[in-house]
């Protein structure tokens, strides 16, 4: 499917000049940083230079104060404390960090993950009855609770206070939990809303540290777990998430605790200076596969390990798990392109519904995110659980899935989520009308332009300016993920020579430009389609990104080419 190149090269011409002679960049610089909201030499100082300093009072988040005294209280009274994450990615770090540090200070505490098949998303009533039973009389949730209201009255009947730390929308009626941390309460007056669920832990027990006059560099140790956090869990990488990141990937890439440092060992090949990128398709994925295909306890064990033997032996564990994850996907996304294949209805449709009673449970939001991407449409994928019909929505770039979805809440029992994700439960017999009112809502909300996938462009340079300095310093404006993606360029009028197709689909090329003897190698993985059409003679224009590859020891300059459009 042809994309729609959507250039983001809006800036202030004075501003950009401003910033050229202050901070003593390039135009392009300039630009890239206007366009993310820098103005200033005072701003820009501190996005290049981002401080643990930059943080936010966590006592600015609405019931911090309340949850800060109440966690003191409890261990001043020596109650035994469960910490109660989900199972995903997001879940099983904010445990291991929320119970890693306070177990450092306090040894009446246990953990409780979720089973995803027995007991789905968030607090359950096996969760509260197990708390009840083994004498809990606080619980602090992770990743989870802000729409457990039957739940969390059930434990204020039992006699146990919860503490809620959540980053998802709250409904139109908050639990009547003892504090509820979410940036996202209306009433909330914090400063920065992206925070994921293990940041909004963290924030709790930089509340806690502040109080009883803890170092904070005690809790800095487990920002290797809140930076694998914020990339898996996809949230914004800008403002307070991208100071946590930074300095969590630092971490990750000199001294990783044993069970992340096992997994970077199975899954990154360069082991120093890791990105984004590497824990999104490396360490996460391998996290979440134990929650997927078995319990998230093993990752949670994993993250907490001490002993470096018993890492890498848990480690080779949810490795294996994700191999099998991996197979799984595999199958049912062939299964799922065939269904919208050969349904003429179903493939040209606004959006996607899919149902099978014995796919796996695991994966199917994997499966949705198969389907976006080839299909690009707004995705539901449904299995059966528990004589229920369970299921994940993905959706494409600038529609918001969770609102379609709340607008067919009549049919569901239980749903939750974001903007391009959620999750949902309904009776079984009411599929084929969610499919139908689905469709309704998102053929009404859903633009022209949605309906093609888009690349967002940051500006046009000339190939000549591509250089050392220009890749060091863009370099320097990470790390990069949502709302301070890796910059995209296009060149255009350039000539490819030295083609050549990859494994009979990726397009590698020299790319030249006239005007300059400068010529760059290039690499578009899927563009092999391009190869018969583009030759010395043929002049083109080419999206990228700059990248450094490595090759026998020696690092050159590559363009990472992730689209060409031909002229007419």
């Amino acid at each position: 499917m042809q994309k729609q190149w959507l250039f983001e090269d809006e800036y202030d011409e004075d501003i950009v000049q401003t910033l050229v002679e202050e901070v003593q960049v390039s135009e392009t610089i300039a630009r890239l940083l206007n366009q993310r909201g820098i103005t200033t030499f005072d701003e820009a100082k501190s996005f290049f230079r981002p401080s643990l300093d930059h943080l936010h009072d966590p006592f600015l988040m609405a019931d911090m104060d309340k949850a800060v005294t109440r966690l003191t209280q409890a261990i001043a009274n020596k109650e035994k404390i469960l910490i109660y994450g989900d199972y995903d990615v997001d879940g099983t770090t904010s445990v291991a960090t929320f119970y890693g540090f306070l177990s450092e200070f306090y040894d009446n505490i246990g953990y409780y993950i979720p089973d995803r098949y027995k007991e789905g998303y968030g607090i359950s009533t096996r969760g509260i009855n197990y708390a009840n039973s083994e004498g809990y009389s606080l619980i602090v949730t992770l990743d989870c609770g802000i729409s457990a209201i039957d739940r969390v009255n059930q434990a204020n009947d039992l006699g146990i206070d919860i503490i809620i730390c959540d980053h998802h929308t709250p409904g139109h009626t908050l639990p009547a939990a003892f504090a509820v941390l979410d940036t996202k309460r209306q009433d909330c007056r914090y400063p920065y809303k992206e925070l994921s669920g293990c940041g909004v832990g963290f924030k709790l027990l930089q509340g806690f540290c502040l109080q009883k006059g803890i170092e904070l560099e005690k809790l800095y140790d487990y920002l290797d777990l809140v930076a694998v956090s914020i990339a898996s869990d996809i949230v914004q990488i800008t403002g307070e998430n991208r100071v946590l990141a930074y300095f969590g990937l630092k971490k990750l890439s000199s001294t990783p605790r044993p069970g992340l440092k096992s997994l970077i060992a199975l899954s990154c090949k360069r082991k120093q200076h890791l990105t984004v990128s590497n824990i999104v398709f490396g360490i996460g994925p391998r996290i979440n596969a134990a929650g997927r295909m078995n319990h998230a306890t093993t990752s949670v064990a994993l993250l907490l390990a001490e002993d470096e033997e018993k890492a890498v032996s848990l480690a080779a564990t949810v490795n294996d798990q994700n191999d099998t994850r991996r197979d799984f996907d595999n199958a049912i996304t062939e299964e799922a392109i065939e269904m919208i294949s050969s349904n003429d209805e179903w493939r040209n449709a606004k959006s996607t519904v899919l149902f099978k009673e014995n796919w796996h449970k695991g994966v199917i939001g994997i499966v949705a995110s198969r389907c976006v991407d080839r299909f690009y449409k707004p995705t539901v994928i449904l299995t059966g659980a528990n004589e229920k019909a369970t299921g994940s929505a993905r959706s494409v770039d600038g529609f918001g899935v969770y609102t379609a979805i709340s607008e067919c809440s009549d049919l569901l029992d239980e749903y939750g989520g974001h903007m391009y994700a959620a999750g949902l439960t309904m009776p079984l017999n009411n599929i084929e009308a969610f499919r139908k009112k689905f469709e309704e809502v998102v053929s009404k909300k859903i633009t022209k332009a949605q309906q093609v996938p888009r690349l967002h462009i940051d500006t046009r340079i000339p190939l000549n300016e591509i250089n050392s300095r220009l890749y060091r310093i863009v370099s320097q404006m990470g790390p990069f993920g949502p709302g301070n993606m890796q910059p995209v360029f296009v060149s255009e009028e350039v000539y490819a020579t030295n083609i050549k197709v990859v494994k009979d689909q990726h397009l590698k090329f020299v790319t030249r430009q006239e005007g300059t003897n400068l010529a760059y190698d290039a690499i578009g993985f899927g563009l092999g389609k391009y190869s018969d059409k583009i030759d010395s003679a043929m002049r083109f224009h080419m999206a990228y990104k700059i990248e450094e590859n490595e090759f026998r020891g020696q690092k050159s300059l590559q363009l990472f080419v992730k689209d060409i459009k031909l002229d007419d």
